[in-house]
């Protein structure tokens, strides 16, 4: 809890949207149609439309019991494998 979330690559802050329990969002915009999801987070320090680059703190992770990033690699509306991308 408190570390620091960070983009997985550049791109640019397409939303900070929240949960239904009020948790905050973060999708960051990357070339050729991929977004970036990281959710379960708390402390956002960007905003939308920001330039972020690749290991940029964007939030910090939330405390609590299931502490955990959700994190997720989308081409367009699909989710897709995170792990090429990642590496």
């Amino acid at each position: 809890p408190g570390g620091p979330v960070k983009a997985a690559e550049s791109g640019t802050v397409a939303a900070i949207t929240k949960s239904a329990e009020g948790i905050p969002i973060v999708v960051v915009r990357h070339p050729d149609n991929l977004l970036t999801v990281y959710a379960n987070v708390a402390g956002v320090q960007v905003a939308k439309g920001d330039q972020v680059s690749r290991g940029q703190q964007i939030a910090t992770l939330r405390s609590g019991a299931d502490s955990h990033v959700h994190f997720e690699v989308r081409n367009g509306f699909e989710s897709v494998d995170p792990t090429p991308y990642i590496q």
